[in-house]
């Protein structure tokens, strides 16, 4: 049985929805009845029982009932209400800090009432802090069920949400969307008893079952939310196939003429990826690749031969870094393998005097610049390619889906769309990979070049760090150099950590017969780029620096790097930053400097992660257990919404079935797909990857 129309209707044509509410639930995403069906629970609370006030426990959430016996407005040390209940066991007090003239009057000396809030201990004993109370009488009979607690909005209260589901909880409303073989093996609940008991919870039901979301009711749900994004990105990678794009046939000559003038030899999984790309490249539809490897595993080169097989076919390539310094790094090394052979490389960012930008503008739009290397400034509307065949996006997650969309429109000559090849230099774990890309062909760089020395991480306390200062001053006089890594540029009230500035100077004046640099994101990009110039001929011994060297830096020489107050910094981040070092053939040492006072129980989860491990794909999924996908993905700006009600880690099992069943429904199901993407993907918007 297919999904019923009537349930993708609007809010607004249904009666019990005033325009309020309506306007209301639509600041929450809400516009239909599916939407609203969606909303589901973030917890619930247990309003089945009634707790004497004199069993009240410190921390736990819970309903006391009793009369009032106290109420009063005081003014210092600030305004607030202050009622105390009272039942046959003892007395509590209940504090509102923001409360309406409504509320005082309704909590009046003699009201009896039912409070459900956190016991916390207070002034006066036991107390209760914006608790949740209602009028109750003698013979008030309690709840028999949970009681659901959705997100909601100012002005929108619980009661409100919850008449409004239960308006569209109708049998019409509810049909499966596919067919019954589906879910057969998984042995899950249909789809209207499931969204049944999240909303309406059976009075037997406990409360663990259903917050930990391993009730099969959640279960099934999350199943039918991976399959609809399954199937959403399968026939996004169907749709990409019917596309037409360059065919582009082997490299014959270039690609023999690099690899002859190279000081190393490609290794085994860089060849295997370059075979990958270089099938994709001789289909007649666009290639839409993710390669990702790990930190040095040599992305670069990958690319420049990719580049190469479009070039020697008279096709021009434009390549885009999220920072000028990350850009500029990718524009000598690719001009200094390039030019030799006769090929032109444009350089174009955004800080460019008039003249420069001007010419670089010129040679892209005549075709003289084969390779066009830049920031953001590639996609912007005077920039115009006279063949764009290859676009080659670093650290793709960093753009938004505007900005990588632009960039591939700029090729779209003869109807014929560019190819795409997408770096990432943090691993993706791969229920990240099975879900988020799974519109995607991802190739893996899983092993780094010969020659490179295993990079030492020490975790150290920020009270040793005249010790490290030792360190760093024994290493730069041994002719190696140093990076001093600080999370801010300057001071902030919020967070008193060290600041590069502040670190800058103190370094000069301890080390004062140490050439020492600094290098933040705010200083303009011709001084950027003199001090890191500087740094790479070893005319600055050290380098003090924000993250904004988290990628794109390469000095072999440097050997050792110290990361201030690293418990506040990311995993992904902390091993970026660790790829600074050990890239030549000198033993590395990544020192990680951490607050005692100031690290979080998620700090020290991070620290060990990284202090245990220097594989980027295991840091990526101890990243993904701690944060969430959200900041591996770049989310806010991928295109792509999170995933409500799954979650990768838990329901991997259920994602290896979705992938599997989406194959299969797409094949002999389509009107059945049809209706499962209009339910759960906001009445049938794709989830675009570009």
């Amino acid at each position: 049985m297919t999904q019923s129309d009537a349930s993708m209707r609007s809010l607004s044509e249904i009666k019990g929805f005033t325009p309020a509410l309506c306007s209301q639930l639509a600041k929450l995403g809400i516009p239909s009845i599916q939407a609203l069906l969606l909303h589901l629970p973030l917890r619930y609370l247990d309003e089945t029982r009634i707790t004497a006030i004199r069993d009240l426990r410190l921390g736990e959430q819970t309903q006391i009932e009793g009369v009032v016996v106290h109420n009063e407005v005081s003014y210092k040390p600030r305004k607030m209400l202050n009622v105390r209940l009272q039942d046959d066991t003892g007395i509590i007090n209940l504090r509102f800090l923001h409360f309406y003239p409504s509320q005082v009057t309704a909590m009046q000396i003699g009201q009896r009432l039912r409070v459900f809030g956190e016991v916390r201990p207070g002034f006066f004993g036991y107390e209760m802090v914006h608790p949740t109370q209602r009028k109750v009488g003698e013979d008030t009979p309690v709840n028999q069920a949970l009681t659901p607690v959705y997100p909601s909005t100012a002005g929108l209260s619980q009661a409100a949400i919850r008449k409004a589901v239960n308006l569209v909880l109708q049998p019409a409303n509810l049909l499966e969307t596919l067919p019954a073989w589906v879910y057969q093996s998984l042995q899950l609940p249909d789809f209207a008893s499931s969204l049944r008991l999240l909303h309406q919870p059976l009075p037997d039901m406990a409360l663990t079952a259903l917050e930990d979301r391993t009730h099969p009711a959640w279960q099934r749900l999350a199943f039918d939310e991976l399959l609809a994004q399954q199937l959403s990105m399968r026939q996004h990678y169907a749709r990409r196939k019917q596309s037409q794009a360059p065919k582009i046939a082997a490299s014959q000559t270039l690609v023999k003429q690099l690899q002859a003038q190279l000081p190393f030899s490609l290794t085994a999984a860089q060849q295997t990826v370059i075979a990958e790309i270089s099938h994709d490249l001789s289909q007649p539809h666009p290639m839409q690749r993710l390669l990702q490897g790990d930190v040095g595993s040599g992305k670069t080169i990958v690319a420049c031969i990719a580049a190469l097989q479009l070039i020697e076919h008279g096709w021009q390539v434009a390549m885009m870094a999220p920072t000028e310094i990350l850009a500029e790094q990718h524009y000598k090394k690719l001009a200094g393998w390039l030019v030799p052979l006769g090929i032109e490389v444009a350089w174009l960012t955004g800080s460019q005097h008039k003249k420069e930008r001007e010419h670089s503008l010129s040679r892209i739009a005549n075709g003289e610049a084969m390779l066009a290397v830049g920031t953001h400034a590639l996609f912007q509307d005077q920039v115009q390619f006279k063949q764009l065949g290859l676009a080659i996006v670093d650290e793709q997650h960093r753009f938004g889906v505007g900005q990588r969309l632009a960039l591939r429109k700029k090729g779209q000559q003869a109807q014929l769309e560019p190819h795409q090849l997408m770096m990432s230099a943090t691993p993706i774990p791969r229920t990240l990979s099975m879900s988020y890309y799974a519109d995607l062909d991802v190739s893996v760089i899983d092993a780094l070049p010969p020659g490179r020395t295993p990079i030492v991480t020490k975790l150290v306390a920020d009270d040793r760090r005249e010790e490290i200062l030792q360190r760093v001053h024994d290493a730069c006089a041994q002719g190696q150099q140093a990076y001093w890594v600080c999370p801010l540029i300057e001071e902030s009230e919020t967070l008193q950590l060290q600041t590069a500035n502040d670190t800058f100077a103190y370094m000069q004046q301890t080390f004062p017969q140490l050439k020492v640099g600094l290098v933040h994101g705010r200083m303009k990009s011709a001084e950027k780029q003199a001090v890191m110039q500087a740094f790479a001929a070893n005319e600055i011994h050290l380098l003090v620096a924000t993250t904004v060297i988290e990628v794109g830096v390469d000095v072999p020489n440097a050997s050792l790097m110290v990361i201030e107050h690293a418990e506040r910094m990311g995993l992904s981040q902390l091993h970026q930053l660790r790829g600074r070092v050990g890239r030549g053939a000198a033993k590395s040492t990544c020192i990680l400097l951490y607050s005692k006072q100031q690290c979080s129980q998620i700090g020290r989860q991070r620290l060990k992660v990284i202090f245990e491990s220097n594989d980027g794909f295991q840091i990526a999924q101890a990243d993904l257990n701690i944060r969430g996908p959200g900041e591996l993905l770049g989310t806010r700006q991928s295109g792509v919404p999170m995933l409500k009600i799954a979650d990768l880690e838990r329901d991997a099992a259920l994602l290896e079935i979705a992938k599997v069943t989406a194959d299969r429904l797409l094949e002999n199901h389509p009107a059945a797909v049809a209706a499962h993407l209009q339910r759960w993907l906001s009445q049938g918007e794709e989830w675009i990857k570009v």
